[in-house]
């Protein structure tokens, strides 16, 4: 699947709305005045049903020093998980080399190992907030990234809490305690660093603070209103270039003022009361409306923030990619956006330059092979093995002789 959004043109575009499935993915081509960008459709089914979709194939294209690559790893709710749609997960790359996690929810491992990444690169993640679905894999990752070639510490940014319990500090540390037996075990075999993690917590009540500065990429965070206190959003900026993700969030003022004018811009949009009430076989319509209306955002509301903030690309997430559910959110957010639009389904990919836009789905086969690792990953410092006792050494069957363990 193929869309390319231009900001050089002077012409009127009037493209027909077309809601465009393949698999379970919505993508609208509409209707723009002259002042918004080009949206050429490469659509799934022509009159001849035959187009032929392009395709991204992980690992085969170089990205360009001046574009930014965005991946979803996983776009669904905390249940059900399903072979299709993981709970939340992002990444971006950018032309500098440097990659970015924004959540590692659950499930969403599964699809980054089958990008088969440099996991060298892979040792930032921001957190938006601590419900399982938006940072339920990171003992995963932890281990998985450790093991497939990180080297280095894995740093976490995240907010702080009400109290500091609620911190992502306290919840770094306590899955890190969690590990333990794990990380020890295999510290000595895989390189001692990559072992560690470092919690980087800030104040999640600051306005669009600097949270991350280096190497050309400024990151910041404002507050999100969510469940408990402590949920926030983000902007990366770099090389005139904007992302922005909401993370779980009722339409706010920050959201609003801070995410104004970002290329791409990724809000949730969860399914409408209705919705959400006949997918969870719920009788409690008042429930249905707490949760979509309350500390989620609808379709409508997802609608509104966007004409808001004018991105170049609105991008839709955090809900059910079933046809009923996504075609009424489709017309409740058509009420209030005509704007650029995709309602994001798991692994599509976007490359993001000054003029374009250009968004495909991942292709990869069930199994993968773990990637290859560096060659400093490889010569990284490792201690001696971890040693068991003897009163568990002595239980070695004589039966079996190992082969003898090779000179370094």
């Amino acid at each position: 699947m193929l869309v390319k959004v231009s900001r050089k043109t002077n012409a009127t575009l009037r493209l027909v709305s077309a809601l465009v499935f393949l698999g379970l993915t919505g993508i609208l081509a509409h209707k723009l005045e002259p002042s918004v960008p080009i949206v050429e459709a490469a659509l799934a089914v022509d009159k001849a049903n035959t187009t032929q979709l392009p395709s991204y194939f992980p690992n085969t294209e170089e990205l360009k020093p001046d574009e930014m690559r965005i991946t979803a790893l996983g776009t669904g709710l905390p249940t059900p998980i399903t072979r299709a749609q993981k709970s939340t997960a992002w990444m971006v790359e950018l032309g500098n080399g440097d990659v970015f996690i924004f959540d590692i929810g659950t499930g969403s491992m599964e699809n980054l190992f089958g990008l088969r990444p440099d996991f060298s690169k892979l040792d930032k993640i921001f957190l938006s907030h601590l419900h399982s679905d938006h940072f339920g894999d990171l003992d995963a990752f932890i281990i998985g990234s450790w093991l497939s070639g990180r080297y280095t510490p894995l740093n976490i940014y995240g907010g702080s809490g009400e109290i500091p319990e609620l911190g992502t500090k306290a919840a770094v540390e306590a899955l890190v305690k969690a590990l333990a037996w794990d990380i020890k075990g295999r510290t000595g075999i895989l390189p001692d660093a990559g072992g560690k993690v470092v919690p980087h917590e800030f104040d999640y009540k600051n306005e669009n603070q600097v949270v991350y500065e280096k190497n050309g990429v400024t990151i910041k965070s404002w507050p999100a209103i969510h469940s408990l206190d402590g949920s926030v959003s983000y902007r990366l900026e770099w090389n005139g270039l904007s992302f922005v993700f909401g993370g779980d969030t009722r339409p706010n003022k920050w959201f609003i003022e801070y995410a104004k004018d970002a290329d791409f811009v990724i809000h949730e949009c969860f399914p409408t009361p209705e919705g959400l009430a006949a997918f969870n076989d719920w009788d409690s319509m008042k429930n249905a409306t707490f949760v979509s209306s309350y500390i989620h955002t609808p379709p409508e509301g997802f609608g509104k923030v966007m004409s808001a903030v004018k991105p170049r690309m609105a991008v839709a997430f955090h809900t059910v990619l079933l046809p009923d559910i996504q075609q009424g959110m489709l017309e409740g957010i058509r009420k209030t956006y005509d704007g650029p639009l995709t309602i994001a389904n798991d692994l599509m990919v976007w490359n993001v330059t000054k003029d374009t836009i250009t968004m495909r789905e991942a292709v990869f086969p069930d199994r993968v092979t773990p990637p290859a690792t560096t060659e400093a990953y490889q010569k990284a410092p490792r201690s001696g093995l971890a040693k068991m006792s003897k009163y568990i050494m002595d239980g070695v069957w004589k039966g079996f002789t190992p082969p003898p363990l090779p000179k370094e």
